[in-house]
């Protein structure tokens, strides 16, 4: 009894702190380091979101363990809507390809709006001899197990989307990890390895430059930001491997404070500036509900792993 009386006047008290929502500064925790594209798009929306809350958006980075630190920094934070997390693609498929994690990727976090989507783009040299991703197929399946594909590490996407690949398209090559940054792109641009399978905003630049020749982009249909290159899916059917950005807090945040940054997050994406800064780089707005982005992880998570399942791959 004395608990349900008690529980009118703690909704009252908690209404009341969501319309005073924010009263001072939020935090908003980057687990890459500055001058990433995940860094980058966390201070477009830090700025923006500034602006249209009346308070200061601080970005902090929080690096460390491809963003696992950060993770489990805002997992354990206050639920008060102060400490909100850049969730970037590493979230899922370490989810997907980690024994254990210091937090539940569903259960711990209160899912905000997606923010940004990019394709991946499988790039080889400009001076390549394959002009076409069908090529390219083709060769290494009259030459198994001879042609190696970089990545930034075991159980990133980017490896695991080349597991994917492997496997749909019906060839063999190995997959060579190195420890994050720029060595998997500077690899495939030496000429030690033929294939690099990246972000777009990652290769952007390159291709831009004429560096890069891209064979396909990952997604289902064209990208806008490559509207001439076909996608995988055109060579192996039912290819599809994306990546996003987006916006979450600590498990329990009330409804209300969830629900003005969801309406901040849509307000920003709408802006025309903030839409030509993501298609610079290949990226689209792509705003949505709270629930739309948690399914959307669930969902990711589950696909790969359902790839490290039918590839066998060693778990971390």
């Amino acid at each position: 009894m004395r608990a349900a009386a008690l529980l009118p006047g703690l909704l009252v008290c908690a209404l009341a702190a969501a319309q005073d929502y924010p009263a001072k500064p939020v935090r908003l925790i980057v687990g890459f380091p500055p001058g990433g594209n995940v860094d980058v798009v966390g201070r477009i929306v830090a700025q923006k979101m500034g602006e249209g809350l009346g308070q200061q958006v601080v970005p902090e980075n929080r690096t460390g363990a491809g963003s696992i630190i950060a993770n489990e920094y805002v997992a354990k934070s206050a639920a008060d809507g102060y400490t909100l997390l850049v969730v970037s693609g590493a979230f899922v498929t370490q989810a997907a390809t980690m024994k254990k994690l210091p937090y539940d990727p569903l259960r711990d976090f209160s899912f905000i709006s997606t923010i940004v989507t990019y394709p991946l783009v499988f790039s080889v040299r400009s001076d390549s001899r394959f002009r076409t991703l069908g090529e390219f197929i083709a060769f290494v399946k009259s030459n198994p197990g001879k042609i190696n594909y970089p990545s930034p590490g075991m159980g990133t996407l980017y490896h695991l989307a080349g597991e994917m690949f492997v496997s749909m398209a019906g060839i063999e090559m190995q997959h060579v990890p190195f420890r994050g940054g720029s060595e998997p792109l500077t690899e495939v641009l030496s000429g030690r390895m033929e294939l690099l399978i990246d972000a777009l905003t990652n290769s952007y630049p390159q291709i831009q430059a004429g560096k890069f020749r891209p064979l396909a982009v990952s997604s289902v249909e064209r990208s806008s930001a490559l509207p001439e290159v076909p996608a995988v899916a055109d060579s192996v059917p039912g290819y599809e491997a994306t990546s996003f950005i987006g916006l979450a807090g600590p498990a329990g945040m009330p409804a209300a404070v969830v629900d003005r940054l969801n309406s901040e997050a849509r307000r920003i994406l709408a802006l025309s500036d903030v839409g030509r800064r993501f298609a610079e780089w290949g990226g689209t707005p792509s705003a949505s509900s709270p629930e739309e982005m948690k399914r959307h992880v669930g969902a990711e998570i589950e696909k790969w792993k359902r790839v490290v399942a039918a590839r066998k791959l060693e778990l971390q």
